[in-house]
């Protein structure tokens, strides 16, 4: 089979705990992520193959007939993967730091630094696994992890890094459609573009005061997809400083109202093992960048998420990939 026509391994990962398991909740428990994070794997799984592979019941869930087939293959591929990156580990003349962060991020801030962190820690060979739903990390999946959320969502949390101004932003061929005095108010009439099923913007318009509600007809599992149509002139999508830099200095990207609201921070998550030295020197290089690099994306100093906002959140069981 081309490599093209591989199913996502996430979503294998997440079927074949579901399966091993008999539920989602023992799945989300196994791989540190929500249990409805699990669901929409297995949905998008199944979309891909064109089968149902479980069948749900108040008891848990089962496989189907084509599900107990491909399962069987899915564990047996998962197992050949984890014996080969276990021979790996084995070789101590190279030293490796595993890192475990939400897709936005690792794409748009740090696989373009790996050049520069390379040449500060000559020898350091670095493996990023983007992940759009983890809630912790443990020691045999990575060696450190960065993720986005709300207090109290994530485990494991070692350092909060920075918490940035959110704020839309959209094409300049779009932004010279829109009405010149557009603000937040009038965004729900527009084109939005959503990585869920409406709840990040309904969050940033309560931290605005506004009382309005919008629902995604299309959501995108990656902020980085999202940000990605909105380059391509396809509506209005939420960003960070922290991932449309460049893209607002080359004028790729525009912001198309005024207000700018912080919600979510960027957390630093470890395992329970204390970090080796490599992860001890990569944590504080990060932390250094960031603060350096946005002065005012720092906890101290900013306004508390509103309290409607953090209920539409956490109502919806929702964690934003950035």
């Amino acid at each position: 089979m081309p490599l093209e026509r591989l199913p996502p391994l996430n979503a294998v990962r997440a079927f074949e705990a579901a399966a091993r398991l008999g539920s989602y909740v023992a799945a989300s428990q196994a791989l540190h992520v929500t249990q409805p994070a699990i669901g929409r794997h297995v949905k998008n799984l199944e979309e891909w193959l064109g089968v149902r592979l479980l069948e749900r019941s108040p008891r848990g869930v089962s496989l189907t007939l084509q599900g107990a087939h491909y399962y069987q293959a899915a564990a047996e591929a998962l197992q050949i993967l984890s014996d080969a990156g276990a021979r790996l580990a084995r070789r101590d003349d190279e030293r490796w730091l595993r890192i475990l962060c939400v897709p936005a991020f690792a794409s748009r801030w740090l696989t373009p630094r790996i050049d520069e962190l390379r040449s500060l820690r000559p020898g350091l060979k670095i493996a990023i696994e983007p992940n759009a739903s983890f809630t912790a990390v443990d020691a045999r999946q990575a060696d450190l992890a960065i993720a986005y959320g709300l207090p109290g969502e994530l485990s494991g949390v070692r350092e909060v890094l920075i918490r940035p101004q959110v704020f839309p932003v959209c094409a300049p061929a779009l932004l010279a459609r829109l009405p010149t005095n557009l603000n937040a108010a009038g965004l729900p009439a527009c084109k939005l573009i959503h990585v869920d099923d409406g709840t990040w913007w309904n969050s940033w318009f309560a931290a605005n005061g506004l009382r309005v509600r919008v629902r995604a007809d299309t959501s995108h599992i990656s902020n980085d997809v999202v940000l990605t149509l909105a380059q391509r002139g396809q509506g209005i999508a939420l960003a960070t400083e922290v991932l449309v830099g460049r893209e607002l200095q080359d004028g790729s990207l525009v912001r198309c109202v005024p207000e700018a609201v912080p919600l979510e921070s960027y957390q630093l998550l470890t395992p329970a093992q204390p970090p080796s030295a490599d992860a001890q020197w990569f944590m504080d290089w990060l932390s250094g960048q960031l603060r350096s690099s946005y002065p005012e994306g720092p906890i101290a100093g900013q306004p508390a998420l509103t309290e409607g906002a953090i209920i539409i959140t956490q109502l919806n069981n929702h964690l934003v990939e950035l």
